[in-house]
């Protein structure tokens, strides 16, 4: 499954613009509130130049790349959480993506209007962060008066949830977001399950205009943005939703003299993959045969048995071992036999934490 991102923000701060230009789509972008209805979707595969190399030693009949999904939801109003605007829509489309992209306006445009009156990005990230805080403080509250219920006639576990559902319940009442609250691996299972919108990592975008992005020095808004994200270790990122839009028309050669033009070093999408990954701590596997060669994304840290589960479950349930050598090595052989008289390529376990770069052939049996 793809990494799904679900592009957020307040109405006319560039979300829409800036989905165009990440998926090369041409959705509607007025400058009226509520442009966004439904949510738009776009599925982009994500650049690795080590899938050239290994299509090469390959030489399969086809190569997947791994893939980033982005959802481009109907902006957020003051008082979403109560049903305000399309509120409720707005956040149950929050549920159902790993990480939210926060657009976030800091540029000045009198011909554009900014639904609260002024530009202020502070003042606009806490808007949205509290209207996602008060729906999770709704739903912890729903739980925990279940809990409680089951909690006097059942056994240690109820009593378990019970007291990590107060302990959250009194960490979002203290205004502070359920990512933050240090949970032991058990908590973290549990909170899991809850898919507060609170939990999710944010990745905020500074949409700035031309003049700040060709610079090297951060705007005021862009600054405070960033040091607002980073305290609860989030991450923020500079695009111009104006020039990528216009970057993603052109030819990759005109794209090159476009970036050279305005001393830019990659298009917002590669950056903003590249925090993506940063933010949910995430690395590449690949799979390599005749007839495909693939990229795959796991969260560092996942065993090899996890790993299989991603390319299929039944892969999971009947894992036996792992083939594996690195991308590195590949690169000094002309074949897996060559590699293999090596001595390069390894059985692992279930238990295998699976590096960045690993070519893996799964052994299982169902």
């Amino acid at each position: 499954m793809p990494l799904r991102c679900g592009i957020v923000g307040l109405p006319n701060v560039g979300k829409s613009t800036i989905f165009n230009a990440l998926t090369a789509s041409s959705v509607s972008a007025e400058n009226y509130p509520f442009c966004t209805v439904d949510p738009n979707i776009g599925v982009v595969p994500l650049p690795d130049p080590r899938l050239e190399e290994l299509t090469r030693f390959f030489n399969p009949e086809k190569t997947t790349p791994a893939a980033i999904e982005f959802v481009d939801i109907a902006g957020l109003v003051r008082g979403a959480s109560q049903g305000e605007g399309l509120g409720n829509r707005f956040l149950a489309q929050i549920r159902q993506v790993e990480v939210i992209i926060h657009v976030v306006r800091c540029f000045d445009d009198d011909n554009i209007t900014h639904v609260e009156g002024s530009v202020d990005p502070i003042r606009d990230a806490e808007l949205i962060e509290t209207e996602l805080l008060m729906r999770d403080m709704e739903t912890t509250e729903k739980r925990l008066e279940k809990a409680e219920k089951e909690g006097k006639s059942g056994g240690k576990k109820a009593k378990a949830h019970l007291d990590f559902l107060s302990l959250l319940q009194s960490h979002l009442n203290e205004g502070r977001m359920a990512r933050t609250l240090n949970c032991t691996p058990e908590e973290k299972t549990l909170l899991r399950q809850l898919h507060l919108l609170t939990a999710k990592s944010i990745l905020y975008v500074a949409n700035v205009d031309e003049g700040e992005i060709t610079s090297s020095e951060r705007g005021e808004r862009t600054t405070a943005l960033f040091d607002f994200a980073s305290k609860n270790n989030d991450l923020g990122i500079r695009l111009c939703g104006k020039l990528e839009q216009e970057l993603v028309l052109l030819h990759a050669a005109e794209q090159n003299d476009y970036l050279q033009e305005y001393n830019l070093p990659e298009i917002g999408l590669h950056k903003l993959i590249r925090a993506a990954y940063s933010l949910l701590d995430l690395e590449t596997f690949f799979t390599g045969g005749p007839v495909e060669v693939r990229a795959w994304n796991i969260r560092k840290g996942t065993p090899a048995s996890k790993a299989a589960g991603e390319i299929h479950s039944d892969f999971e349930h009947g894992f036996i071992k792992a083939e594996v050598y690195c991308y590195q090595d590949m690169l000094d052989y002309s074949s897996e036999s060559a590699l293999r008289d090596a001595g390069k390529i390894r059985m692992e376990g279930r238990n295998y934490l699976v590096q960045d770069g690993d070519i893996i052939y799964f052994r299982f049996n169902v």
